[in-house]
């Protein structure tokens, strides 16, 4: 009886030998909050909503942030006169105009950052209806093309201090046509 007590404790210590070094190793790399799920989920999916690829710098409350909304080519199938960028009543930051540019960008990935490579010239226009919904009006001086370029409308703004999703809503007036149509939507995450 005595020989197996002792068998078992050798074992014991050989196992605490391997496992906590091991355990204490792993432990810093593995950071539960920094999961990120590859999942959109929607509760009543529309067939006409169209998801749109977006990026930000920073997704903390009250932080300062950089927004990219982008508008790829496969988003645009004529050319724009007129974007309009409607605003989720929740979303409460303050935008200024000389924080918010429209321009040409280089989407980032694995390789690179996305950064913006031309601004494009526009006049912007916030709106505030009744209700308090608020919406940006962008009018570049010449129409944006249906070409292989992709655009970004980027807003440098502090996040809100509530942490939620964001829902935004593109709307573009083509060319030759007297109303908007519905480009797409941006869902912004902030923790």
């Amino acid at each position: 009886m005595l020989k197996i007590t002792k068998k078992h404790t050798l074992y014991l210590k050989i196992l605490r030998f391997f496992i906590i070094p091991t355990f204490l190793v792993l432990t810093p790399f593995y950071n539960i909050q920094d999961a990120k799920a590859g999942l959109e989920f929607q509760w009543d999916k529309d067939d006409g909503y169209r998801r749109l690829k977006w990026f930000q710098k920073e997704n903390t409350r009250k932080f300062r942030n950089k927004i990219y909304f982008f508008l790829r080519p496969s988003d645009r199938r004529s050319d724009l006169l007129k974007i309009n960028l409607a605003i989720p009543k929740p979303f409460k930051s303050t935008l200024k105009y000389e924080k918010i540019s429209f321009c040409k960008v280089k989407i980032g990935g694995f390789e690179g950052r996305t950064k913006c490579l031309e601004d494009i010239p526009a006049d912007f226009e916030i709106k505030t209806d009744e209700s308090g919904l608020r919406s940006l009006d962008i009018y570049p001086y010449s129409p944006i093309p249906s070409n292989k370029d992709s655009y970004a409308i980027v807003f440098k703004i502090f996040n809100p201090k509530n942490s939620g999703l964001y829902q935004f809503h593109s709307y573009g007036q083509p060319k030759g046509e007297t109303f908007s149509s519905y480009l797409g939507s941006w869902t912004i995450v902030i923790d």
